[in-house]
């Protein structure tokens, strides 16, 4: 019989419910977050409750089978939130344990190498986050950026800007996922916002941005109009390693 185990959508959670599957000597499992949670026709199903324990002892099990190369693998392919992610992740950590030599790159299964290509994807979000990010000065001093990314890269970027921008106060918010990562000068937390519903991200206001803010807004638009040569135009290349979904919060495409 088909058991469905229900986590709350953490890392933490999902290596939980891969602990719980061996504990209970499930045969057949499905794991699912709760976000996408459907009660099924047949089968049992049960919420698992994350155990910070449990979850470090299937990491360090994994730690112990494979490099860390490949393991950060799975923790990328968890962040691309794929529908199929849990099931693809599962099943790769069913066929590492299960042998007595290092799998974790055998790309003949077709699970490691699932999980290789969710890898690749996130990797390549995670770049362009930290070359696209815009930060704008609030009046209350804190940079703050707003984005959209196609997987939860946040987690990924975080050390990133922590060492480059060390020397002040900064907030990137995830608008797709609500929540953001806040730097106050001695660590980075996270955080979600309420935004008044006249807020657009795409726009620097005035009510909510320094005055010096627009106009280094302005200053950047004209050193990119300055530097244009229209003959050397080539939007394909362009759009290829800038693509259009980026150009909202862009300063220099508005």
């Amino acid at each position: 019989m088909e058991t469905t185990l229900i986590y709350d959508s953490s890392f933490d959670g999902f290596l939980t419910a891969v602990f719980t599957a061996y504990e209970m000597k499930l045969k057949t499992v499905v794991i699912v977050n709760q976000q996408r949670f459907q009660q099924p026709l047949f089968g049992s199903y049960e919420t698992v409750i994350t155990d910070q324990e449990k979850a470090n002892r299937v990491w360090i099990g994994l730690k112990k089978k494979m490099t860390a190369n490949e393991l950060r693998r799975f923790y990328y392919a968890f962040l691309s939130e794929n529908p199929t992610a849990e099931h693809t992740i599962y099943q790769a950590i069913l066929y590492v344990f299960a042998s007595k030599t290092n799998v974790a790159s055998d790309f003949s299964n077709a699970h490691i190498l699932e999980v290789a290509k969710l890898t690749k994807n996130v990797g390549r979000e995670k770049h362009r986050m930290e070359a696209f990010v815009r930060f704008k000065l609030t009046k209350d001093g804190i940079y703050f950026a707003n984005i959209e990314p196609d997987f939860n890269v946040l987690p990924l970027i975080k050390r990133h800007f922590e060492r480059r921008y060390a020397d002040q106060k900064w907030l990137i918010y995830d608008l797709k996922r609500k929540y953001g990562i806040y730097y106050d000068l001695k660590q980075v937390e996270l955080i979600t916002l309420e935004f008044d519903s006249n807020f657009d991200p795409s726009k620097t206001s005035s009510d909510l941005f320094a005055a010096i803010e627009l106009e280094f807004q302005q200053l950047w638009n004209d050193y990119f109009k300055s530097t244009n040569i229209p003959s050397r135009k080539n939007m394909k290349l362009h759009i290829q390693h800038v693509p259009k979904r980026y150009w909202k919060y862009l300063s220099e495409k508005q």
